[in-house]
């Protein structure tokens, strides 16, 4: 196919993308030879020209084996790469929502992954409890319920069309702090298939993101597999090993790799902010080193003291990902939203539970 691209690409009139597309279609069939055949989940190569400065030529080629089977073939000759079937792969799948109800308005929101967000405020046309002027009690009583009635259909819709949307919705939790939640529930204004994804009812006494946050903590029991209440209790056990000082928790990166060499790691915990890389160093003067640090850092060469070039930097939350993964251990990344995040963020970024005491 490529080589039929590459003889199309002879009739591009404007020489200078001519010469770019040929360049890039070469570079990537001569990268195409290095394969007896195509890798397990496919394939995905990313060639162009990166230059900065108009008039360079500086093709660069990536090659990537995606995380999961590829599934779309596709060609895609632009000024841009075409990341999506990349980025569907990394989407978050854990996903909820929840509907907060009240006679003073409706607020339509979710949880996807750890972030809790407010998609949608209804306003609400109920009126008070408290009659004006000449209005008879039934009469008002009567039309505050219609009211109700009106705002329960138009929050159902909303509803209705913003979670339908999210194909990897997992369940929907309903709040609100009066009355009118259990009544929206009983009345199946919902559409059936939401319906279907129902967890249960709780009290809130907020409403907006306040009271969003609220009911997706108030509703932990409801979504036990929600990743930010798995995150929250496996960071609890964390600290928990932490402060009893029964040598089933350790944090800072020796104390990690240490674990992992005895085999003893059950989970690592990897804050979302720790960006230390594994460095392959070399000194004017012929020496070679290996360093783990932060990205940046200036090393000096343990024979004369100047500062090593680096080489070559690899991020360490691979190596450790992949050395957990030989070991039969999990690895987390835990996010630096809640307050047991950010504690793992100040002891350095990184810990793990074990199976046993080294």
């Amino acid at each position: 196919m490529l080589k039929q691209e590459y003889a199309l690409t002879q009739n591009v009139k404007s020489r200078v993308t001519r010469g770019n597309v040929l360049d890039a279609l070469e570079k990537t069939m001569n990268h195409l030879r290095q394969f007896r055949q195509t890798p397990k989940n496919g394939l995905v190569i990313f060639c162009g020209n990166v230059s900065e400065k108009e008039g360079q030529n500086d093709i660069k080629l990536w090659s990537i084996e995606p995380i999961e089977p590829l599934y779309q073939k596709m060609y895609w000759c632009d000024q841009t790469f075409s990341l999506d079937p990349l980025k569907e792969m990394i989407r978050e799948k854990e996903i909820y929502g929840a509907i907060l109800i009240d006679t003073s308005g409706s607020d339509i929101g979710f949880l996807t992954g750890k972030r809790v967000s407010l998609e949608k405020h209804v306003d609400s046309l109920v009126p008070g409890k408290t009659t004006k002027g000449g209005w008879s009690q039934q009469r008002y009583a009567r039309i505050r319920e219609d009211a109700k009635i009106d705002h329960m259909k138009k929050t159902a819709e909303m509803a209705n069309d913003i979670l339908k949307q999210q194909k990897d919705l997992k369940g929907i939790i309903i709040g609100g702090p009066g009355p009118l939640k259990e009544k929206f529930v009983e009345g199946e204004y919902l559409d059936h298939e939401l319906r279907k994804k129902l967890l249960g009812v709780v009290d809130t006494s907020y409403m907006d993101i306040q009271g969003m946050e609220e009911a997706f903590h108030r509703g932990e029991h409801l979504i036990q597999e929600a990743a930010a209440v798995k995150e929250k209790h496996l960071m609890q056990k964390f600290f928990t090993h932490l402060q009893k000082e029964d040598g089933l928790a350790v944090y800072g990166l020796d104390a990690v790799n240490n674990a992992l060499n005895f085999g003893a790691v059950d989970v690592v915990v990897i804050s979302e902010i720790f960006d230390w890389v594994k460095m392959k160093l070399r000194c004017q003067c012929g020496t070679e080193h290996e360093k783990e640090e932060k990205p940046h850092t200036k090393v000096k060469c343990p024979n004369c003291g100047a500062v090593m070039n680096v080489e070559s930097e690899e991020e360490l939350t691979e190596i450790i990902s992949q050395r957990a993964k030989n070991m039969g251990s999990e690895v987390e990344i835990i996010s630096i939203g809640s307050r047991e995040g950010e504690q793992l963020k100040q002891i350095g970024g990184i810990g793990a539970i074990l199976r046993f005491r080294v």
